[in-house]
């Protein structure tokens, strides 16, 4: 089993990267069409964080000789697959507008379909999923629980500029919509 679980973080590992391929071209366009960059700070912080996150969780089963754990792994890996569908709704419904970065293009109105109809931060609840389930999935539970508490603290300041450069089109479009779990409080 730890080898399926190693070879699940490679192919998470491998879809990062692509991921980061489109968000570059993305970037460049946004940037092109007059976008301007925030948060260049945090980046750094969230960059470093997800990248130690898949080697954190290979690292703890093979030096804890973690087990899998059975109905709480098969759930673990349900939900990790859940978020990814959900990451990739999200993507999709930004098109050409989704990257890593905090580039906004002024004029552009905030995107309000597709997952964006439900909460705020879609991409983010994925992300949050993805840290806590992750690890679970073959018992690196210190793993979850430090790298989700890291994940809460840059959010917190991520969500916080995101929200701040979209401006005041983004709080009126969003105003009623919750942050992060539909029927939650803004």
């Amino acid at each position: 089993m730890v080898n399926l679980y190693l070879g699940f973080l490679l192919l998470l590992g491998v879809e990062r990267i692509g991921e980061l391929v489109l968000s570059r071209r993305n970037a460049a366009r946004s940037l092109a069409d007059g976008g301007v960059e925030v948060g260049q700070r945090h980046f750094r912080a969230m960059a470093l964080l997800h990248t130690a996150f898949l080697f954190a969780c290979a690292a703890e089963v093979v030096l804890f000789e973690r087990r899998f754990p059975g109905a709480l792994g098969t759930f673990a890996f349900g939900v990790a697959i859940l978020a990814q569908a959900l990451r990739y709704w999200a993507i999709g419904t930004l098109g050409p507008r989704w990257n890593v970065r905090v580039i906004v293009v002024p004029g552009e109105a905030p995107v309000t379909s597709g997952p964006y109809r439900f909460v705020r931060h879609p991409n983010y609840v994925a992300v949050v999923l993805e840290i806590l389930f992750v690890p679970l999935i073959h018992g690196a539970w210190i793993t979850a629980l430090l790298f989700s508490a890291a994940n809460a603290v840059l959010l917190y300041v991520r969500i916080r500029t995101e929200e701040a450069a979209l401006g005041a089109a983004y709080r009126a479009a969003f105003a009623e919509r919750p942050r992060f779990l539909p029927g939650g409080k803004s």
